[in-house]
């Protein structure tokens, strides 16, 4: 067909007395970026893009694999080992011409971030790593930047806008308003927990929503609160939060933390082992494996990996193979670790190592 004009790509748009012309063109100019391209920021870069947003950035390390699919429905199986960041913009550019997305495929530092917000209208966190949480609401602080807050925790969805700049110079609250430090133990994963793949859409929209109503100025936002959704029970609640916590305190932390989420301090006991290291140890008869985080990649050796829920393990109760080594993984090497910890205080004399940085690892070798 041919090309169509602005005008007929959004004309329903359009329509709306909240919007009209003058609002179409409010989000033609606004600039988004997007903090990964997972379940959530694969869905709020699709529906932006549809909405008519002109300009979106999108950051994201990861590739696309099987195990993605079932909730980040805008990949497919011919995108599986693909960069998630190029995968999007092509879906992106096939809906629209009117949209610029510009790709970036990297993984957020404490080194690089505020090089990739500093030009940006709005920031909208789309991760799934609490230390990196923190570190985009502290860096949206310090470079006075909106911050489009979401996170999952299987059937529970979290929405907020951070930082809302309320004139005079005065910002509404962020994260650590209202959770001031990064909790020592951290919550699982999507990959460790699960997840059910509606709330995942169900939260992306919610971000999306918000951001429409920031760049046209309309409605009400999440603002001094953070929404929390649960499908399973189709309840919601909104949770208040107040201002505590100065710009200038959180320069100060942001000048000391370091937001490394994938270091550990192993203990003795615990041997950590690398990507190559666990793939040498996989040859050997002698091994279990003990996973928090589904099948291998390839689904190589899976008849030695015993795959569960992090929350029903039980060291105490599990059958043990005295003369085999266990190896402990999840995705992030974190939950392995707790779990390794807890193997070894039940069977000191087992042999038990934790695969450093998790399953993320072994998609690079």
């Amino acid at each position: 067909m041919d090309k169509p004009t602005f005008n007929q790509l959004y004309e329903r748009q359009i329509t709306l007395s909240e919007v009209g012309e003058s609002g179409q063109n409010l989000l033609q100019k606004a600039k988004i970026l997007i903090i990964g391209c997972g379940g959530l920021g694969s869905n709020v870069a699709v529906f932006l893009a549809a909405s008519g947003v002109g300009n979106i950035e999108l950051i994201d390390f990861d590739v696309v694999t099987v195990s993605n699919l079932h909730r980040q429905v805008f990949y497919g199986l011919n995108d599986v080992g693909k960069p998630k960041v190029s995968c999007l913009k092509s879906y992106i550019e096939n809906i629209t011409s009117f949209v610029k997305v510009t790709e970036y495929q990297v993984e957020i530092t404490k080194n690089n971030i505020l090089n990739y917000i500093i030009n940006a209208d709005i920031i909208v966190d789309c991760t799934d790593n609490l230390h990196i949480k923190y570190l985009i609401n502290d860096s949206c602080v310090i470079q006075n930047k909106t911050l489009v807050y979401g996170s999952l925790h299987k059937f529970d969805g979290y929405v907020a806008t951070f930082n809302y700049d309320l004139g005079d110079g005065i910002r509404s609250s962020n994260l650590r308003d209202a959770f001031p430090e990064i909790p020592t133990k951290l919550p699982p994963s999507c990959a460790e927990a699960g997840t059910l793949n509606t709330i995942v859409g169900m939260i992306a929209l919610h971000q999306a929503n918000e951001i429409l109503k920031i760049i046209l100025k309309k409605g009400s936002l999440l603002i001094d609160k953070i929404f929390i959704y649960n499908s399973l029970h189709h309840t919601s609640q909104n949770i208040q939060i107040q201002k505590k916590i100065a710009a200038d305190e959180i320069l100060t932390t942001y000048n000391k933390e370091k937001y490394q989420p994938l270091s550990c301090d192993f203990s003795n006991e615990i041997i950590k082992i690398n990507a190559t290291e666990f793939w040498d140890k996989m040859k050997n008869d002698k091994v279990v494996v003990l996973s928090f985080s589904g099948k291998l990649p390839g689904n190589k050796y899976n008849e030695k990996v015993i795959r569960m829920p992090y929350f029903s393990f039980d060291p105490f109760r599990m059958p043990i193979k005295p003369t085999h080594d266990y190896i402990l993984i999840c995705s992030k090497g974190l939950m392995s670790y707790d779990a390794a910890i807890a193997l070894i205080d039940a069977h000191p004399n087992l042999k038990v190592y934790n695969l450093e940085n998790g399953t993320d690892s072994l998609n690079h070798i």
